[in-house]
C-alpha cells in the first residue's frame, strides 16, 4: 500500500505519497491541500485509493491550470537552481495569477488565445470577473511570462499532459508610451527620478519629527546609493569607519511566501565595496554612540537580532529574529548587530521605511514621485553630475554591467544638459 504523510508550510497543508513512475521507480508525489489539516489528510487519503484502485496520480483532464503551477512550484520551481529572490517573484506572481478565473479553467482546454488575452490584460490593464489589474511594467511582466512558459513547458514533459505548449504562441505586447506632440508644456524634465538638496533636507526634518526609525537609513542611501534591503542588511561589522568604507554582502526583504523576514544576498549574489565620505562618517559614529545609550536606557529589555536557517527542499533560507535578554535563544542563531533598528534595537522593517517615504509625499506634495529607491538615482545622478567616472559609479552601485549605469540613469538635469550642449561653444571659441 502507498504511504503518505501531510506537512503545513505557510498557511497551507500539503500532502505526499509515493508512487512508482513509468520505469518502476518509487518517486515522491506532493500536492497542495488546504488551510486545514484534517480535509488535507481525507484528500492524501482519496488520493492513495484512486492510486491503489487504478494506478494513476491525477487524470489529466482532471487538471486545472492553478493546479499545474502548485504542482510546478513544488516539484522544480522550488528545488531548482534560481535564487531565493527569483523563487519568491515567483512564488508571488502565481499567487497573483490564481486569482484570474483562468486558473479555474482545466489544463486541457487552455488555450493560446486564453493565454494571449491574460497576457496583454495584464500589459494593459484592464478586468476580469473579480480579477483586477493595472498595466504592469515590463519587469515585472517578464515574471508572468516566464512562469506559465516553464510551468507549461513542464506540463508538455515531464508531465506529458500536453502535447505542446501554447505559450510558445504567445505574443507579448507592450503599452505604448503617449507624447502629446502639440502640447505646449515648456518643462519636459523628467520628475520623480532624483530630489534636490533642499527636499532631501526637508525629508529628513520630517522623518526626524515622525519617523525617526528611518533618518538612518535614508542618510546611508542618500550618501552610498544602497538599495533599501542593502541598508537594512547592514552591520556594524560591515564598515570601516577609519578608512571609510563599507561592504554589502546581503539584503533584507519580506518573504511573503513564507511569512518571515528573510536576510539574503545582494542582486546576483555580488559582495561590492563602497566608500563614503566624511559626512556620512560622522552621521555613523553619531548612530553608534546613540545605539549604545539606547541599550543601556533598555536593559534587559534592550532586544538583539539574531538569524537562523530555514531548509525547505534543498534551498535555505536565513530568517531573521529578535529576543531580549530576558528569552531563550535557540543554539542555532547567530547574532546579529545591525545598523540600522529601532529604539528597542529590533531591526527596520524594509515596509516600513518605504511607508514612510509615502507619509512624506503625502505631507508634502512637493515630494511627488519620491520613493526609497529615488534616494539611489539621487546618489548616481550627483555623482555622474559631477563628473565621477562612469565605470566606478557602475562599480559602487553593484551594476552588472556599465550599460545599465548609463541607461538607467541617463536622465540629467537641465543643468548638467546645458553644460554640455555649451561645449561645443567653447570649440569654436564663444563663451
Amino acid at each position: 500500500m502507498a504511504k503518505g504523510s501531510v506537512r503545513k508550510k505557510g498557511k497551507k497543508w500539503y500532502y505526499r505519497y509515493y508512487v512508482e513512475d513509468a520505469s518502476g521507480n518509487k518517486v515522491q508525489k506532493e500536492c497542495v491541500g488546504t488551510e486545514s489539516k484534517a480535509e488535507t489528510e481525507k484528500l492524501l487519503r482519496k488520493a492513495i485509493e484512486d492510486y491503489e484502485e487504478k494506478q494513476f496520480v491525477a487524470k489529466t483532464e482532471n487538471i486545472t491550470l492553478g493546479e499545474l503551477l502548485d504542482m510546478w512550484t513544488e516539484e522544480e520551481l522550488k528545488v531548482g537552481t534560481l535564487s531565493n529572490g527569483t523563487v519568491l517573484q515567483y512564488v508571488n506572481a502565481i499567487r497573483r495569477l490564481k486569482k484570474h478565473p483562468i486558473c479555474q479553467r482545466k489544463l486541457k482546454t487552455v488555450t493560446r488565445d486564453h493565454l494571449q488575452e491574460l497576457m496583454d490584460l495584464l500589459a494593459f490593464g484592464g478586468d476580469a470577473g473579480d480579477f483586477h489589474c493595472k498595466d504592469l511594467s515590463p519587469t515585472y511582466m517578464g515574471n508572468f511570462h516566464s512562469v506559465l512558459m516553464q510551468a507549461f513547458r513542464f506540463a508538455v514533459f515531464p508531465k506529458r499532459y500536453l502535447s505542446y505548449n501554447p505559450m510558445d504562441y504567445v505574443v507579448r505586447r507592450q503599452k505604448k508610451e503617449h507624447v502629446d506632440i502639440f502640447g505646449t508644456e515648456q518643462d519636459t524634465e523628467m520628475t520623480g527620478k532624483t530630489i534636490s538638496s533642499e527636499d532631501y533636507r526637508l525629508l529628513i526634518a520630517f522623518l526626524e519629527k515622525k519617523y525617526p526609525y528611518a533618518v538612518l537609513p535614508v542618510q546611508i542611501a542618500y550618501f552610498t546609493g544602497l538599495r533599501l534591503g542593502e541598508v537594512c542588511g547592514l552591520t556594524w561589522q560591515d564598515i570601516n569607519l577609519e578608512k571609510q568604507y563599507m561592504t554589502i554582502r546581503r539584503s533584507i526583504k519580506q518573504n511573503t511566501a513564507m511569512h518571515i523576514i528573510e536576510v539574503g544576498t545582494t542582486k546576483r549574489n555580488k559582495i561590492r565595496t563602497v566608500d563614503f565620505g566624511n559626512v556620512l562618517a560622522g552621521i555613523l559614529r553619531k548612530a553608534r554612540k546613540e545605539q549604545a545609550k539606547a541599550r543601556m536606557t533598555y536593559g534587559e529589555l534592550y532586544r538583539q537580532n539574531y538569524v537562523h536557517a530555514i531548509t525547505e527542499k534543498n534551498r535555505t533560507y536565513y530568517e531573521c529574529k529578535y529576543y531580549d535578554s530576558t528569552e531563550d535563544v535557540p543554539e542555532d542563531f547567530s547574532k546579529l548587530s545591525l545598523v540600522c533598528t529601532n529604539k528597542d534595537g529590533t531591526f527596520v522593517h524594509p515596509g516600513s521605511l518605504e511607508r514612510s517615504c509615502r507619509m512624506a509625499v503625502k505631507q508634502y506634495p512637493k515630494l511627488e514621485g519620491l520613493h526609497f529607491h529615488t534616494l539611489r538615482h539621487t546618489y548616481t545622478s550627483n555623482l555622474l553630475e559631477n563628473g565621477a567616472n562612469p565605470k566606478e559609479v557602475q562599480e559602487l552601485l553593484g551594476h552588472s554591467n556599465i550599460s545599465t549605469t548609463m541607461n538607467v540613469y541617463a536622465h540629467a538635469t537641465k543643468t548638467s544638459k546645458r553644460t554640455t550642449a555649451k561645449l561645443l561653444d567653447k570649440v569654436v571659441g564663444i563663451d
